[in-house]
């Protein structure tokens, strides 16, 4: 069956190139041409969103934000100029999977695409959506996170992470792994974002505690234990 994509761009040359290019190669295109469309297109089910920061109505953080409130988890892929790392991480903030600048080849928006779109859970619907790692406890299903008895509050992006770490306990993962199980694509350029966001982690999962459970692993990546050794 084919996927289902959805783009949000006011551009009519832009989103032309995308929908003739995706149609080409076999997707289903619809194109929301400003935020408030958008929103409500994207309600409906879409295998992905691409999604332009600039639109005449709001801006796309707005609009990404506006779906994940209503527990849209369709991937998002994020169209913009700019491109300074601060930038691609408030889009990870407001709850992109991914982000891609323009100018862009077609080459590489597709590759994207299907990497969003071959990423799957880390974990199968009847496994048990609960995890723990100490007094650390990660609920996927009501996406929920608790340290003890304090309730921690992440961003979807965090969440993830965080989700991905402690299904692999006491076990050490590449940046690299990370990038691609996370954020669902291979980018040897961006493992900062992850360097960026296993520090903003630690502040709200390991501050305040003697116990650090977020560690590194020199030269390589981070892991999750409930070992006090690094």
């Amino acid at each position: 069956m084919s996927k289902h994509i959805l783009v949000i761009e006011d551009d009519e040359r832009i989103s032309t190139f995308i929908k003739r290019g995706l149609e080409a190669e076999g997707y289903l295109v619809d194109i929301a041409q400003d935020g408030q469309e958008g929103v409500q297109r994207g309600l409906t089910p879409y295998d992905l969103i691409i999604l332009d920061l600039l639109l005449p109505d709001t801006n796309g953080h707005e609009v990404c934000q506006a779906l994940r409130r209503e527990q849209i988890q369709t991937p998002i892929l994020i169209l913009t100029a700019k491109d300074a790392l601060e930038d691609k991480l408030s889009g990870f903030d407001h709850g992109a999977d991914d982000y891609l600048t323009k100018p862009f080849a077609f080459e590489e928006l597709l590759a994207r695409i299907k990497a969003l779109l071959r990423r799957r859970p880390a974990y199968s619907e009847d496994s048990d959506p609960v995890l723990h790692v100490a007094d650390l406890t990660l609920n996927r299903s009501s996406r929920e996170v608790q340290r003890g008895s304090t309730v921690i509050s992440l961003t979807r992006k965090e969440f993830d992470l965080l989700a991905f770490l402690m299904s692999h306990p006491n076990k050490a993962l590449s940046r690299t792994s990370i990038l691609e199980q996370v954020w669902g694509y291979h980018h040897d350029t961006l493992t900062n974002t992850v360097d960026v966001y296993i520090g903003y982690l630690r502040k709200k999962v390991d501050a305040g505690s003697p116990h650090k459970l977020i560690q590194t692993v020199r030269d390589f990546g981070y892991k999750i234990s409930d070992s006090h050794s690094s």
